[in-house]
């Protein structure tokens, strides 16, 4: 049990039979009558943010969520299969489950497989990918007073938009919380 008042910015509790994470709070002490949290939860299940207030002393379960290292090995049909590297268990996990958390994530590489209660409700990509540029059209120099970009499609099927002088078969390092183009490698 953890109580209001010692909330904290990531902490996932247990509230109204859901499981939320704290994105925001604020200790508020107004001048006529008691201090209160308000808070800021993301269910971590549907992905909704709600906006809650608690009394300081108000206890709340704390949730435990475990997230174990798998390796993304290959998808068939609506089913995307993951496996244990320690003792090679392998699951599978719908499309509604994983999200598009895999869109720039190649067969074989690791991620980290999101549980509750033994509940896969997400998967988290590696921060930054390594990719190869299979599509993009030929970059033209002109007059641009800022730093232009153009679409690229790159080996897992997704869409970057890359600076102009970026060409087909560049392996580009990208950040896959934000699906932006860093570097190239």
């Amino acid at each position: 049990m953890i109580s209001a008042g010692d909330f904290r910015n990531g902490i996932t509790i247990e509230y109204e039979n859901s499981i939320y994470q704290i994105i925001e709070f604020q200790h508020v002490k107004p001048g006529k009558g008691a201090a209160f949290v308000r808070t800021k939860l993301k269910n971590i299940i549907s992905g909704g943010v709600v906006e809650k207030t608690f009394r300081p002393t108000e206890k709340c379960p704390q949730a435990r969520i475990d997230r174990k290292d798998m390796q993304y090995l290959y998808e068939d049909g609506d089913l995307f299969y993951f496996m244990d590297t320690e003792n090679y268990e392998q699951i599978g996990l719908n499309a509604d489950s994983v999200g598009d958390a895999l869109k720039f994530v190649k067969e074989n590489e690791m991620v980290k497989v999101c549980s509750h209660n033994g509940n896969v409700f997400a998967i988290e990509p590696p921060l930054f990918v390594e990719l190869t540029i299979t599509d993009t059209e030929p970059g033209f120099k002109g007059d641009t007073a800022t730093g232009a970009t153009k679409p690229a499609v790159v080996e897992t099927g997704a869409t970057v938009y890359v600076p102009l002088f970026v060409e087909q078969g560049d392996v580009i390092k990208i950040d896959t919380r934000t699906g932006e183009y860093l570097s190239r490698v």
